[in-house]
């Protein structure tokens, strides 16, 4: 009797590792994930210098605006105490001012395209732009971005002390513009797809084949193949009936499906929009004009 091999698993680890991945997500109180992506370090970091460099030269424009204006006969024990609240207003109160008002926004981060939002996606209020402020004063300056640096290193996210403590994350907004593969019914699955159900399928694994299809075209033949097995046994558990075609047929099949499902959904919502609007704006019988 001849031995088997072992098996051996032929899909792509980067490949399989995106479609698997969920580590980036932001997964709301809803158990809704978030379409937001995390700004990396490099990007973080760059935007981080040149705020910090535009920081510096507004103290050093605001120090030379307090020594022309302040007055001669003033006890100069004054004079360390306006330093520091110069200090305190440019160092806090600026960059917390500038966030609540460009909604997370910076000068640095208007140049590397990120922008700080709160855990569920929405725009940041002037308390976590001025918790994150204040928490930047150590984090930050104290120890010149080393503490930083090392809780955003050994977190999940590239999040430093500020975020977590304000319950903020900065997301990546420039992202490159891609375009979806079209995705085709395959002609064996035509009577298929008019009895099929798939309205089971769970949102984050139609991502994942979403992913897959996205992906799929440049990776090779094996490992394509190779996940199309592993996707569509997930699959199965959530469409009824399972054809009996190819792996990567039967998810092309379910796509399909889903696709045409979420049309229809837009399409009735759009029509009862529309009816209600019309009733609402109907006048009454018998009602004068």
């Amino acid at each position: 009797m001849p031995k088997r091999r072992p098996h051996r698993d032929l899909r792509d680890v980067r490949f399989v590792r995106t479609l698997d991945d969920t580590g980036d997500e932001l997964v709301v109180g809803e158990a809704v994930a978030l379409d937001v992506l995390p700004a990396g370090i490099v990007l973080r970091l760059g935007a981080a210098l040149l705020d910090g460099l535009c920081l510096v030269v507004l103290y050093v424009m605001l120090l030379i605006g307090l020594a022309r204006v302040w007055p001669r006969g003033l006890d100069e024990a004054w004079a360390p105490a306006a330093q520091i609240a110069a200090l305190v207003v440019v160092l806090v109160l600026v960059p917390a001012a500038l966030e609540t008002v460009t909604r997370g926004k910076s000068v640095g981060r208007y140049a590397f395209g990120t922008r700080v939002v709160r855990l569920d996606g929405g725009a940041v209020a002037f308390r976590h732009a001025f918790t994150r402020a204040l928490v930047a004063l150590l984090e930050l300056w104290g120890t010149l971005g080393s503490v930083a640096l090392l809780v955003a290193l050994f977190g999940s996210r590239p999040r430093r002390l500020g975020d977590l403590l304000a319950g903020t994350v900065v997301q990546h907004e420039r992202l490159p513009r891609t375009r979806d593969p079209i995705v085709l019914l395959p002609p064996t699955l035509v009577g298929w797809a008019s009895v099929a159900d798939v309205r089971a399928l769970p949102q984050r694994l139609e991502n994942r084949l979403g992913a897959f299809f996205r992906g799929a075209a440049t990776v090779q033949p094996a490992a394509r193949e190779a996940t199309a097995i592993a996707l569509a046994a997930e699959v199965a558990e959530y469409a009824h009936p399972v054809p009996p075609v190819p792996a990567e047929d039967f998810l092309a099949g379910v796509v399909v499906l889903r696709r045409g499902r979420d049309r229809q959904a837009f399409v009735t919502r759009a029509q009862t929009l529309a009816a209600a609007a019309a009733t609402a704006t109907a006048r009454p019988p018998g009602f004068p004009r």
